[in-house]
């Protein structure tokens, strides 16, 4: 799904099927909505979202996100351990803090939580003990949630950080987090970043 030609033209020349949206949708999900509706999907179907600047991840980590959709949860994502302190201090890597049974409290580009006492004696390494969860970008949702999301006001918080699955917690939705030990490559947010995965897929710039 996208709204830029360059894009649909460069997926359908591999064969990709494209869904041309409107151009002013605050986020990804807003767009996803806008195709779910235009599929015309039944309320019950479990909507997967994954973007873009996740081009290396595992085909069975969709399905085990889309797993954690249940009735009180309507949306699900997923997380691995971060182990190095470069990732853990990345704006560029989105962290998330769980509750005890495994949903969102909070998605943010800073280091959270923030490990007081180790982090005032060294910040090269991870304290001992200690893993943060880099989120990674793939959305699972229930339709009939998902034609809410857009209704829904932009928060401050999703603005401040840029992250539009702040616009669920801030309304008071849960988000399930599947943990996964598999952690896929990072994400696209870097030119470095393009490169890497051009080599990965044995791409000539």
């Amino acid at each position: 799904a996208t709204d830029h030609e360059s894009i649909r033209a460069a997926c359908a020349a591999h064969g990709v099927e494209v869904c041309m949206t409107r151009a002013d949708h605050p986020s990804g999900t807003d767009r996803i909505a806008e195709v779910a509706r235009a599929l015309n999907l039944p309320e019950d179907a479990v909507v997967v979202n994954l973007q873009g600047d996740e081009p290396l991840i595992d085909p069975a980590l969709l399905a085990a996100t889309a797993s954690q959709i249940c009735a009180a949860t309507p949306m699900a994502t997923c997380a691995h351990p971060i182990h190095d302190a470069a990732d853990a201090f990345n704006p560029n890597v989105v962290k998330v803090v769980l509750d005890k049974a495994g949903r969102a409290l909070y998605f943010s580009r800073a280091t959270i939580p923030w490990h007081r006492d180790g982090f005032a004696q060294e910040r090269g390494a991870l304290p001992d003990g200690y893993l943060p969860l880099r989120h990674i970008g793939l959305y699972a949702y229930r339709n009939a949630f998902l034609q809410r999301y857009p209704a829904l006001a932009v928060s401050p918080l999703e603005s401040i950080e840029a992250l539009e699955q702040l616009r669920v917690l801030w309304h008071g939705y849960p988000i399930a987090v599947h943990v996964t030990d598999s952690a896929p490559a990072a994400g696209v947010d870097t030119p470095e970043d393009l490169a890497r995965v051009r080599q990965h897929f044995g791409v000539i710039a």
